[in-house]
């Protein structure tokens, strides 16, 4: 338990001073719960067994009162110690969500194909829900618990000295540290089960987030059976890894129960036969009562800490994962970038699976590149290496003659528009998701670039034209209207380098048409890298890097290429005959 409360007070310290305030608050309502209630409780009780009949109403006034103010002393401090710790333990909470979630921002494309989706989002809501828990509710109790322990721990001993008889109920008191073994061995098996948990809940996060995300196809391929049972079976198992940390965490409190039951009831004996008298032995009973419940509360937190630490484990795992990508410590200047992209035998491996190999070639400014080959040839690699999504494991990348690792991130992809084959679009407004290309342009800025991507007047006759709603991912608009939205916030960006992915893949024929014809005017000035597999897109390449294997097996024009290149011709000939 200390080490898991270790942990929880290192994430406390920023608020250390609220933490401290709430733990004086608390101690006082621990004292008075423990010593207070004792007194009052002798006080009150000797009145009513020894009969005392001609004590003036003030002063009998003044004993009764004693619960009243007790309790309302008790309730204050309770309140406030709980406010300052429940405000210390969200802002841990939010600060630890808002940097869980700025550092999976910065993670490199890499991290998410070995992470799914749905592990993430538990990660991010449930884990750090299990630690707010743990924060607030139980940090409650350990303000007070521990003092009310001690307050009553001081009254059994100032009775002990008061009456003698008394000292012989204080063995009661050695049955305690018999709490502690069941506790730990519990609370250890807590913590196992608790992540197991965890990790069935993002498992059944993730089936969610995969169902919800391909609506279309299970009700395209009647999947809704296959998926009902397959939900059904995660949720199966959740319950199960539930039950179990039910199991561990509700079998603490009786275990705790039975001994103190037997430590009370060893009181009662001893204190009958050494003719204790009744206010004297009612304090007492209070005061050991007192003793045991804050351990049997203690023992339920450190149940409650120990899951709260594994779920901070999880985030943590997040949170220690490398960037991988790192930026320069002197970055160098492109202000005025041309757009030369130069690559020297550039290998790279997703893992253990190559996916380029010593590629060399240099690309001009202003030349519209197009990638073409097989799939799985390398052509996205190339590009995607270009913005360092991922960095090469050997050779180098240049832009205008300095390596792209020598560049400031945010600068580097600063100076490129990306539009990929699946666009996505945010649940925002149509100005907004086209403004995504650049944060500062004006609104007419933004038309202008819908109006260069042909999209302006399919927006135009939407029912809120520019500010209508788009959707998760864009779910409101057809296949072409999302790409050519992505094609405007290309033209809005208007960078020296741009990367079509496929870019015209979900146009019309005429939509393509008139792309292209947007495309020539984009490309003036500019480094153009297209991979397509259609060759109607890249009719305007004046330079084609053919790829195979991981490798660039041949480069030119089309008509070059063609005669010389079996490999281009092939494909080439397979759509146009």
């Amino acid at each position: 338990m200390l080490k898991d409360l270790k942990l929880f007070l290192e994430l406390l310290h920023p608020y250390r001073f609220r933490v401290r305030l709430a733990l004086v608050i608390g101690g006082i309502a621990g004292l008075c719960t423990g010593a207070g209630i004792t007194i009052g409780a002798e006080k009150l009780f000797g009145i009513v067994l020894n009969g005392s009949q001609g004590m003036p109403l003030g002063s009998v006034i003044a004993i009764a009162s004693i619960f009243p103010i007790l309790f309302l002393v008790i309730g204050i401090c309770t309140f406030l110690s709980t406010y300052h710790l429940n405000h210390a333990g969200l802002s841990v909470i939010r600060d630890l969500r808002a940097q869980l979630f700025s550092h999976i921002q910065r993670l490199p494309l890499a991290f998410f194909q070995t992470k799914t989706t749905g592990d993430l989002i538990a990660r991010l809501t449930a884990d750090t829900q299990a630690m707010q828990y743990a924060l607030t509710i139980t940090g409650r109790d350990l303000a007070i618990a521990p003092l009310t322990f001690l307050g009553a721990v001081s009254m059994l001993a100032y009775k002990g000295c008061e009456h003698d008889g008394v000292i012989y109920i204080y063995c009661s008191i050695a049955l305690l540290p018999l709490v502690i073994f069941p506790v730990r061995k519990l609370t250890q098996k807590l913590g196992q089960k608790a992540r197991t948990q965890q990790e069935e809940l993002a498992t059944v996060t993730n089936d969610l987030s995969q169902n919800i995300g391909a609506a279309k196809e299970v009700r395209a391929f009647n999947l809704q059976d296959r998926e009902n049972k397959r939900f059904a079976l995660r949720l199966s198992e959740l319950f199960s890894s539930q039950m179990k940390v039910v199991k561990y965490t509700f079998s603490l409190s009786p275990v705790v129960e039975i001994i103190s039951s037997v430590g009370l009831a060893s009181a009662f004996v001893i204190g009958y036969y050494k003719g204790v008298t009744g206010e004297v032995f009612i304090a007492i009973f209070a005061a050991l009562y007192f003793s045991y419940a804050p351990i049997k509360r203690i023992s339920y937190l450190a149940g409650e800490l120990r899951k709260g630490s594994e779920s901070l484990k999880r985030i943590r795992e997040i949170l220690a994962e490398s960037i991988g990508i790192e930026e320069p410590t002197n970055p160098a200047d492109i202000d005025n970038l041309r757009g030369e992209i130069t690559f020297r035998k550039v290998s790279f491996a997703y893992g253990e699976t190559p996916a380029l190999s010593e590629v060399s070639t240099e690309i001009e400014p202003g030349c519209v590149c197009a990638l073409v080959g097989p799939s799985g040839a390398g052509k996205s690699t190339f590009a995607n290496l270009v913005p360092r999504f991922y960095d090469v494991d050997s050779g180098s990348i240049r832009l205008d003659g300095v390596d792209i690792r020598e560049i400031d991130i945010l600068t580097l992809r600063e100076k490129m528009a990306i539009v990929t084959q699946d666009p996505v679009l945010f649940d925002d407004s149509i100005m907004e998701n086209i403004r995504l290309g650049r944060e500062s342009a004006t609104d007419q800025e933004v038309v202008q670039a819908a109006k260069q991507a042909y999209a302006n007047d399919f927006i135009e006759q939407q029912e809120n034209g520019y500010e209508t709603i788009v959707g998760e991912r864009g779910i409101r608009l057809s296949g072409g209207q999302k790409q050519r939205i992505a094609m405007a916030r290309a033209f809005l960006r208007n960078a020296p380098i741009l990367i079509l992915d496929e870019a015209t893949s979900a146009l019309d024929s005429e939509s393509e048409s008139m792309i292209q014809k947007a495309l020539d005017q984009l490309v003036l000035g500019k480094t153009v890298l297209t991979i397509a597999h259609r060759f109607s897109s890249i009719k305007n390449a004046s330079k084609i890097l053919v790829f195979d294997s991981g490798r660039i097996i041949d480069e030119g024009g089309p008509k070059e290429l063609y005669h010389r290149c079996p490999l281009y011709r092939n494909l080439y000939d397979q759509q146009t005959f």
